[in-house]
């Protein structure tokens, strides 16, 4: 049974960062493409990023691409998510999940939340 626990969310000014963690469990997670996706309050879920299973190829969300960092440390299969010059509209319920790309089959786990505000 696939298990996904994010956490490292909070409150942020804007221009702030932060780092999420997805703690991953019940999969082979060092052969498995992962993605965070988000939802926006009163919005649908967004993709904002992929990474393949070795680590090597990424992906962004246009809206994050130049601000945000995904990573992956196979060996405490845990994923990672560094969020920089941080917007009032990335405030959004952050979300881990397996895959690489769209919001298919999301979301996973319980999500950690992310506010942005001065």
């Amino acid at each position: 049974e696939v298990q996904l626990g994010e956490s490292g969310g909070g409150l942020v000014q804007p221009g702030g960062s932060l780092k999420l963690s997805c703690a991953a469990s019940g999969f082979t997670f060092s052969r498995t493409q992962m993605r965070w996706v988000r939802q926006r309050p009163g919005k649908g879920l967004e993709w904002v990023s992929g990474i393949d299973a070795s680590g090597d190829w990424t992906a962004y969300a246009d809206s994050v691409k130049g601000r945000f960092t995904i990573s992956r440390d196979n060996a405490k299969n845990t994923l990672y998510l560094q969020l920089s010059s941080l917007k009032t509209e990335d405030t959004a319920m952050y979300y881990c999940a397996t895959g690489l790309v769209g919001v298919s089959n999301t979301p996973q786990g319980q999500g950690t939340q992310v506010t942005v505000s001065s």
